[in-house]
């Protein structure tokens, strides 16, 4: 059965919407997207990504290895299973393993050591298999792990053992392959070179990851294959998935950028994989639209004229009373709004790819390339340059904070720094913390970038903050998690919109662990990454102020708040 959808639109987005589709029939849009036809974006290299049009016909015939894989884990005895990933490696996983409630799958996506740290803890190393997920092989994070847990294994069971413990999920021919040939991994399973990160839900990377849940591929495959055969639909006005990408497009070119995802809380993480899919693939070239997923709701008028809202149901379960009268309220002020009831769990393989054609065609009408990533690249390399600095000399270079107060460093560029030098009636942190958030205009969006453990303290005490910034400035939010959201909604962030204000969190580390075989430790990865990308950010003119916290980081953080409410 398929995920019914449906949408309200306010009668000026109706005749923008119903324009577009009429011009998607001219154009012959459909077809073309599914001929590969490059010339329906840029005519620049986007038939070389195309494959995740055709991955699911081609799993369904290739099922029997996944099931070979999942009583691979079980003759074994892996108790546990640890996927080492970034971006499109990890988050297909992540959500599968939280909707499926899988406590026995656990995924690292995070290069702060208190994080590594949280994950060992939870392991048997003698009896977890460890999945490293990276396409290139190449992605700095992924090897990372590797190394760190190869280390661990060797130690605790022999290094003659520990490739027995160990799979990769990878393209053919990369960096990734060799290693775990050299290593003597226990298999090595292979993507698709022809899709990229964030569009491979449905292929190895995603699917690897279900079969070692135990979950039915099978079944989530033929969820997906329902949507397949819908979206080839050449009429649009029939075809989910185009009808869903010409509305993010329609509403995109009439200022409406900031898509706002309200998810039941059996679906929750799905939000998350939405992030990265939507704004690595439309943030660039100056333009963007930015997910917005986990705001807390709000009352219709809290909300501008830059609103997209979707709104995902389960069937048969009741949806709570405030909730359904404020989504109504928000509807009768005039929002668009996208309903979306899921059917099942499995249902989740309909919207993989329902959202990734959505996507495709939504880049056809923004005129981008969806399915390159320039920005996600220069935040890599400014990082890089820090982590090469540290492997000659052993330092990172220095920095200096433009104001110091109670553990509580800040850090801008030189012009911003005096920007709000300039704005503050006394120099304290409360006064630039004001500051900053004073330069939030209307229809800009308010990002929180923390570079520390995503725990649930830390999570509830960052979802205070946002809130406070949602309900006294009238403008969307967004909380992210670094390093993972480098590889999500970083792109859009630094290739969008300049329509971002940015507070970036940093703290020490209490305890730091080796990277075997290198000189950095994960500390220093991560500080290289958190400085990295405040550097891309300021020097695209972003206005971003980061707060570095030199004690304990829930101290840090509950000061913030009191500084701020």
């Amino acid at each position: 059965m398929s995920n019914l959808m449906t949408f309200t639109l306010p009668e000026t987005l109706k005749q923008s919407y119903r324009a577009e589709i009429q011009r998607t029939i001219e154009d012959k849009r459909i077809a073309r997207i599914w001929e590969k036809d490059a010339s329906v974006w840029t005519g620049g290299d986007e038939a070389k990504w195309l494959g995740w049009l055709d991955i699911v016909d081609e799993e369904k015939a290739n099922a029997d290895r996944y099931k070979a894989l999942f009583e691979d884990r079980g003759s074994a005895g892996f108790k546990d299973v640890l996927l080492m990933g970034m971006g499109g490696s990890s988050l297909c996983p992540e959500v599968l393993a939280k909707t499926f409630g899988n406590n026995n799958f656990h995924i690292l996506d995070s290069t702060v050591p208190a994080q590594v740290i949280t994950v060992e803890s939870k392991l048997d190393l003698a009896k977890t298999l460890f999945v490293v997920a990276s396409k290139s092989g190449t992605t700095l994070e992924p090897n990372c792990f590797k190394q760190y847990f190869f280390d661990r294994v060797s130690k605790t069971v022999g290094e003659e053992n520990a490739g027995k413990q160990f799979i990769a999920i990878t393209d053919p021919g990369s960096k990734m392959q060799k290693i775990a040939e050299e290593d003597g991994f226990r298999h090595v399973l292979y993507g698709k070179p022809e899709i990229g990160g964030r569009f491979s839900a449905l292929s190895a990377f995603g699917l690897a990851a279900a079969a070692l849940m135990g979950l039915e591929v099978e079944k989530l495959l033929d969820a997906a294959a329902a949507m397949v055969r819908s979206c080839r639909a050449t009429n649009p006005s029939e075809n989910p998935g185009a009808i869903l990408g010409t509305i993010l497009g329609v509403c995109h070119r009439e200022g409406r950028d900031k898509l706002t995802i309200f998810t039941p809380p059996e679906f929750y993480d799905l939000g998350a994989w939405l992030e990265q899919l939507i704004a690595e693939s439309t943030g660039k070239n100056g333009i963007s639209i930015v997910p917005v997923d986990r705001e807390p709701l709000q009352t219709a008028d809290m909300y501008g004229s830059d609103r997209l809202f979707v709104h995902f149901t389960v069937k048969g379960s009741a949806v709570d009373e405030d909730v359904q009268a404020d989504l109504a309220d928000i509807v009768e002020a005039g929002h668009p709004m996208v309903t979306i009831e899921l059917t099942d769990k499995y249902s989740l393989g309909q919207e993989f790819f329902r959202w990734e054609f959505a996507t495709a065609a939504a880049g056809a009408i923004m005129g981008i390339n969806p399915f390159n990533q320039p920005d996600v690249e220069s935040a890599k390399i400014e990082a890089r340059k820090l982590t090469d600095e540290y492997e000659r000399s052993g330092t990172l270079p220095p920095e200096e904070s433009f104001f110091s107060e109670d553990e509580i460093s800040l850090y801008s560029s030189a012009e911003y720094s005096a920007e709000l030098e300039n704005a503050v009636d006394e120099r304290s942190l409360a006064g630039f913390l004001e500051a900053h958030l004073w330069n939030i205009a209307e229809n800009d969006y308010f990002a929180i970038l923390a570079f520390i453990e995503m725990d649930q303290e830390h999570d509830d005490l960052l979802q205070q903050l946002r809130a406070h910034v949602l309900e006294h400035y009238n403008v969307a939010t967004c909380l992210g998690f670094g390093p993972r959201f480098l590889h999500s909604t970083g792109q859009a962030y630094k290739g969008g919109a300049n329509n971002g204000v940015f507070l970036q969190i940093t703290s020490d580390d209490q305890i730091d662990l080796p990277v075997p075989g290198q000189k950095y430790t994960f500390g220093v990865v991560k500080a290289s990454q958190a400085r990295g990308d405040l550097q891309v950010l300021l020097d695209r003119g972003r206005r971003a102020l980061r707060v570095h916290i030199s004690g304990s980081v829930a101290a840090g953080l509950e000061k913030l708040i009191d500084l701020l409410v």
